[in-house]
C-alpha cells in the first residue's frame, strides 16, 4: 500500500460510465496528452496566427524564387544574345579569311601567268627590257655615262643569245640585273645601227593618222635587218598602256630645260611589239598631255616643243650614243636646231638627224591640216622657251620662213638642220607633185637641200617587189610562169574569209583617205559589178575611225540594196616592209656623212 501512495488518485466520475472506477494513472504522460489538448483547444487564435505567418513567409521566399528565375531567364538571354553576336563574329571573321584566300589564289594564279609570260619573252622583249633597266641605272647614279655606253654596247653584241639571260633576274633590282651584265663576256661585233625614234604616235598605243602604224611598221621591220630601234613618246593620258610589256617608271627625276628653267619629268619604260619604248610625263606641265585628243590645241607648239626638249636631255643624261635620231613632221622637228645648237657636244658627236615629212599637201588629207601648216609657223622668241637663241636662227638660211619673213619655220629648220629628208607622199598625185619639188612655201629649201632629199614610193614600188622571190607568198610565180598566182588567189581568199573560187575577180583598192567622191564612186562599182564574181579587198594607211564607219556604213547599204556581201579588210602597209629599203639607205648614207 505505501507503493501504491507514490501514485496521485483522480476521479473519474464519467456519466457514461454506470459503476465508479478508480484508475491508476501515469500523470507524467498524461499531462503530455493534456498540454497537446491544451494547444489544440486552448490556444486556437495563437495557432492561426502563427499559420498566417507560415503563409506569408511562404509567399516571400516564392516571390524571391519568381525574381530568381527571371533574373536567371534574363542572364541567360544575354548570354544567347552574346553568344549570338560571338557566332556572327566568327561567322564574318570566316568569310573574311575565305575572301583572303580566293584573293591569295588568284595572286598566286596572276604570279604563275607573269612567270609563263615572263618564260615566252623573245628575245627583242629581253633586249630591251636590259637596255631600258640600264637607262634606269644611269638615272639613279648606280654608273656613268660612259660604263653605260659600254654596257648597250655589250648587250647588242650578244643579242644572238640574249635569251640566255636569266629571267628571273630582270624582276629583281637594277644592282643585280647590274651584276649579271657584268658577267658577260666582253666579245662581239655590232650588228646595224641604233636607231631613237623622237614622235608624237604609234600603233597600237596612240593613233590619229599614218605617223603611228609607219613607227611600229618601220621600227619593227628595221630591227629584222639587225638594227637596234627605240621610240620616246609623250605620255599621253590617253595611251593604251595595256599594250605595253614590262612597263615600269623609272625611279628617278629627269630634268629638261622649258621657259628658263629646269623642270621635273617621270620616266617610263617597257615594250612594244618588240621595240623599247620610253614615255616623257612632265610634273609641272602635267595638263601638257593629260587632255582627250593628241592634236588640235592652241598651245600644241609649246606641247611638242616641250617634249622635243625633254627627249633630248633624257637621251644625252642617260648616256646613250644613237647612230641616228629619226624626227617626224613639224611637232618634232624643233629637234634638228636643237641638237646642233645644243647638244651635239654633250657625248653625241657620232649621232645623225633623219626627218620624214607625211602628207605635205595640205589638201590632200584631212590629217595634213593640223600635221603642218599653218602651226609650223610661229614668232621667234617661241624658240626661247627650249633653249634656242631667236636671232640665231631667225634666219634665211636657217628658220626664217619664205613667205613670212617675221615668222619662222619649224619644218624648215627640220630639213635644214637634218642630215637627210624622207618626204613619204600621201597620194600618187601628191608624189609626183613631190618629185617635181613644188611643195608651197618650201620650193627654195627643198632647191637648196635637195642632195639629202629622199623620195619613198606611193603604195607599191614594182622595182621592190619581185613576186619570184618573195618569201611570204604561199607559191611564187612570174610572168613566164604564173601557175603558182592561183595558189597565192586562193590562199588570200582563204585567210580573209572569201569564197574560195579561183574563177572570181579580185579587186583591191589601197587608200589613204576616202573622200565623199571616192566612197560613191566605190559604191557605183561595186553595184555594176553585182551580175558578175568580184570580190573587193579595201587597204587601208591608216586606222582613222571615221574613214572605217563610213565604210561600213557603205557596205550595210550595198548589201541592204544588192542582197550581196563584201568583204571590209583593213591592213598595215609598213607592216609589210613597204618603203624599209629607203629608210635604210637614208641611216647608212647619213652614217657614212
Amino acid at each position: 500500500m505505501q507503493s501504491a501512495a507514490n501514485f496521485p488518485l483522480k476521479w473519474n466520475l464519467s456519466p457514461l460510465v454506470s459503476s465508479s472506477k478508480v484508475q491508476l494513472v501515469n500523470l507524467k504522460f498524461r499531462k503530455a496528452h493534456a498540454l497537446h489538448c491544451l494547444r489544440s483547444e486552448g490556444h486556437e487564435e495563437k495557432f492561426e496566427n502563427s499559420s498566417q505567418d507560415k503563409l506569408g513567409v511562404s509567399s516571400v521566399i516564392k516571390e524571391d524564387k519568381h525574381k530568381d528565375i527571371w533574373s536567371l531567364f534574363r542572364e541567360a538571354q544575354q548570354n544567347i544574345l552574346y553568344l549570338n553576336k560571338q557566332r556572327l563574329a566568327a561567322v564574318e571573321e570566316l568569310e573574311k579569311l575565305k575572301n583572303e584566300r580566293v584573293e591569295l589564289l588568284e595572286k598566286i594564279n596572276q604570279l604563275e601567268e607573269e612567270s609563263h609570260i615572263v618564260v615566252k619573252k623573245d628575245k627583242s622583249s629581253i633586249l630591251w627590257e636590259l637596255l631600258l633597266r640600264v637607262d634606269s641605272m644611269v638615272l639613279n647614279g648606280l654608273i656613268g655615262t660612259e660604263e653605260a655606253s659600254s654596257m648597250r654596247q655589250l648587250v647588242r653584241e650578244h643579242q644572238a643569245n640574249i635569251s640566255e639571260f636569266p629571267l628571273d633576274v630582270l624582276q629583281q633590282g637594277d644592282a643585280q640585273v647590274l651584276a649579271e651584265l657584268r658577267q658577260l663576256p666582253n666579245r662581239g661585233k655590232r650588228n646595224g645601227l641604233h636607231v631613237i625614234h623622237i614622235c608624237t604616235e604609234m600603233d597600237p598605243l596612240v593613233s590619229v593618222g599614218p605617223l603611228a602604224s609607219y613607227i611600229t611598221g618601220l621600227s619593227c621591220a628595221l630591227q629584222g635587218k639587225g638594227y637596234l630601234v627605240e621610240v620616246i613618246l609623250p605620255k599621253y593620258s590617253t595611251l593604251d598602256l595595256d599594250e605595253v610589256e614590262g612597263l615600269r617608271e623609272i625611279e628617278a627625276d629627269a630634268y629638261s630645260y622649258f621657259n628658263g628653267q629646269l623642270h621635273a619629268n617621270r620616266i617610263w619604260n617597257g615594250v612594244v611589239s618588240g621595240v623599247g619604248v620610253t614615255l616623257i610625263q612632265p610634273v609641272y606641265y602635267g595638263s601638257m598631255f593629260s587632255r582627250d585628243k593628241v592634236y588640235g590645241y592652241s598651245d600644241d607648239v609649246d606641247r611638242f616643243a616641250y617634249f622635243s626638249r625633254a627627249s633630248l636631255d633624257y637621251i644625252a643624261k642617260s648616256g646613250k650614243q644613237p647612230d641616228v635620231l629619226h624626227i617626224h613632221n613639224w611637232q618634232t622637228a624643233i629637234v634638228g636646231p636643237l641638237f646642233w645648237d645644243v647638244f651635239v657636244n654633250q657625248g653625241l658627236e657620232g649621232t645623225r638627224i633623219l626627218l620624214t615629212c607625211q602628207g605635205f599637201d595640205s589638201k590632200a588629207s584631212h590629217v595634213a591640216s593640223f600635221l603642218f601648216f599653218p602651226l609650223c609657223l610661229v614668232p621667234p622668241e617661241k624658240l626661247e622657251l627650249c633653249g634656242l637663241d631667236p636671232a640665231s636662227v631667225h634666219r634665211a638660211d636657217r628658220l626664217q620662213d619664205n613667205t613670212n619673213p617675221q615668222l619662222v619655220n619649224l619644218l624648215k629648220g627640220g630639213i635644214v638642220y637634218s642630215n637627210k629628208v624622207v618626204i613619204m607622199p600621201s597620194s600618187p598625185s601628191e608624189g609626183r607633185t613631190l618629185h617635181r619639188n613644188s611643195i608651197p612655201g618650201l620650193e627654195p629649201t627643198l632647191a637648196v637641200h635637195k642632195e639629202k632629199l629622199c623620195f619613198a614610193p606611193f603604195g607599191l614600188d614594182n622595182s621592190k617587189w619581185d613576186p619570184s622571190i618573195d618569201v611570204y607568198l604561199p607559191e611564187n610565180y612570174s610572168a613566164e610562169d604564173i601557175k603558182g598566182k592561183s595558189i597565192c588567189k586562193a590562199e588570200l581568199q582563204r585567210q580573209l574569209g572569201l569564197v574560195e573560187d579561183v574563177s572570181t575577180t579580185i579587186v583591191g583598192c589601197i587608200f589613204s583617205e576616202i573622200s565623199g567622191v571616192d566612197l560613191q564612186s566605190l559604191k557605183s562599182l561595186v553595184r555594176r559589178t553585182a551580175k558578175n564574181d568580184v570580190q573587193f579587198v579595201i587597204m587601208m594607211m591608216n586606222e582613222d575611225q571615221m574613214i572605217i564607219k563610213e565604210l561600213e556604213k557603205a557596205q550595210d547599204e550595198i548589201e541592204k540594196k544588192d542582197g550581196r556581201l563584201w568583204e571590209l579588210k583593213i591592213m598595215e602597209a609598213m607592216e609589210k616592209d613597204l618603203c624599209c629599203d629607203v629608210h635604210v639607205s637614208a641611216y647608212t648614207s647619213i652614217k657614212n656623212l
